[in-house]
C-alpha cells in the first residue's frame, strides 16, 4: 500500500465503506452512492470472489457491474482459496489505484473480517505455504473434528486458544498451522497498522422482522434465477461439495437437494433458516466494529440521511485530496 505521511494538515484519501447483514440492500445504494459521487467499487466479500457462484453469492448482475467499476469480484475458481493477507493487499491495491484516478473508493460487503482488515489494518500473520502440513491437518479435521484440533492448538499455543473462537475449524486450522511453521503465536503476531485513509463507515440495518421477509423472498428468487443449475455446474465441473467455497451458506443445501438428500422445498426452508442464523452472526460482528454510523433502511428519507452523510464527509477533506468531484 502507499503510505503517506501524516503531518499535521496533510490530506488524507478518502474511504467509504457502506456494509450490513446479508440482504439488507447494499448492493443498490452502493451503486447509487458511486455514481453520484465518483466512485468505484472495491468487494468484500468472501464468497463474491469464486468464479461461477454467481446467484447463490447474489453478485452484481452484469447491468450492475456496467453501472460502476467494480473490483475483486470474480477472482478466482472456488478450488483455490485467498487468504486473509492477499485478500488485504489486493484490497489496498484496488483502493490506491482508485485514488491514482481521482475517484472515490467504496468498500462495500458483508464479511465483517475483510472489512476490518482493511480499515483497521490488521497485521495478519503469514506462513509459508506447506502442502503436507495442510493435508496432515485436513486430515485431521476430517477425521477427529475440531475439537482435535483445537486440543493440539491449546498444547502448543495456549494464548491463541484462550482467545480463538473454537467451533471454527478453518481458524483452528490455520491458527495450528502458523505456530507449526514460525514458531510463534498468532496472538504475538498480530496488530493493527491502521492505513492513512480519511474513513467513513456507514452501516445499513433493517428490523429484524424486515429483513428476515427479505431474505426468504430472495432465497426464493435465487432458486427461480437458477441456483440449483448453477451448484449443478460447479459439481460438473469437478468442483466438490466438501471444498470451502461449495460448503458456503446455501450451496451445501442445494448440493444435497442434488443428491436426493432432501427436497426442494425443504432445501429452501434450511436456506432461509440459516441465513437467518448467519446474519445474527453478522450483527455480533459488526457491534464489535468501532465507528460505524447506523442508518435504518425501513426509515423514510433514509437515503437523503445517507448521500448527506456522504457528502459532508468528502467536502470536509481538502479539495486536493480529490475527494467529492460529481459525475
Amino acid at each position: 500500500m502507499n503510505r503517506q505521511d501524516n503531518l499535521p494538515g496533510a490530506p488524507r484519501l478518502p474511504l467509504i465503506v457502506l456494509l450490513g447483514p446479508t440482504a439488507v440492500g447494499k448492493t443498490e445504494l452502493s451503486l447509487q452512492l458511486a455514481e453520484r459521487f465518483n466512485g468505484e467499487i472495491v468487494g468484500a466479500d468472501s464468497r463474491q470472489l469464486y468464479q461461477g457462484m454467481d446467484i447463490g453469492t447474489a453478485k452484481p448482475t452484469p447491468d450492475e457491474l456496467a453501472r460502476v467499476p467494480h473490483h475483486l469480484i470474480d477472482l478466482c475458481p472456488p478450488d483455490r482459496s485467498i487468504t486473509l493477507a492477499e485478500y488485504q493487499r489486493l484490497a489496498y491495491a484496488a483502493i490506491d489505484a482508485i485514488h491514482t484516478r481521482g475517484r472515490v473508493p467504496f468498500l462495500v460487503g458483508g464479511t465483517a473480517l475483510y472489512l476490518r482488515a482493511v480499515v483497521a489494518g490488521l497485521r495478519i500473520p503469514e506462513a509459508p505455504p506447506d502442502p503436507a502440513l495442510r493435508a496432515e491437518l485436513e486430515a485431521v479435521l476430517a477425521n477427529q473434528g475440531r475439537e482435535e484440533l483445537f486440543r493440539r492448538l491449546a498444547a502448543v499455543d495456549p494464548a491463541t486458544a484462550a482467545v480463538i473462537d473454537r467451533n471454527n475449524p478453518r481458524r483452528l486450522l490455520r491458527a495450528l498451522e502458523i505456530v507449526l511453521l514460525t514458531g510463534r503465536s498468532k496472538v504475538e503476531l498480530e496488530g493493527a497498522d491502521p492505513p492513512p485513509y480519511a474513513i467513513l463507515q456507514i452501516g445499513l440495518e433493517r428490523p429484524r422482522p424486515a429483513l428476515y421477509a427479505r431474505i426468504d423472498s430472495r432465497v426464493v428468487a435465487m432458486v427461480q434465477a437458477g441456483w440449483v443449475g448453477e451448484t449443478a455446474r460447479l459439481s460438473a465441473a469437478g468442483y466438490a461439495p466438501t471444498l470451502p467455497a461449495m460448503t458456503s451458506l446455501g450451496y451445501r443445501e442445494i448440493a444435497a437437494y442434488l443428491l436426493g438428500e432432501m427436497d426442494l422445498e425443504a432445501a429452501i426452508a434450511r436456506i432461509q433458516i440459516e441465513t437467518h442464523r448467519f446474519v445474527r452472526h453478522q450483527s455480533t460482528w459488526f457491534r464489535h466494529m468501532p465507528g460505524i454510523t447506523w442508518f435504518d433502511l425501513e426509515t423514510p428519507g433514509v437515503e437523503v440521511a445517507i448521500f448527506g452523510a456522504a457528502a459532508d464527509f468528502l467536502s470536509s477533506l481538502e479539495p486536493s485530496s480529490g475527494a467529492g468531484r460529481c459525475d
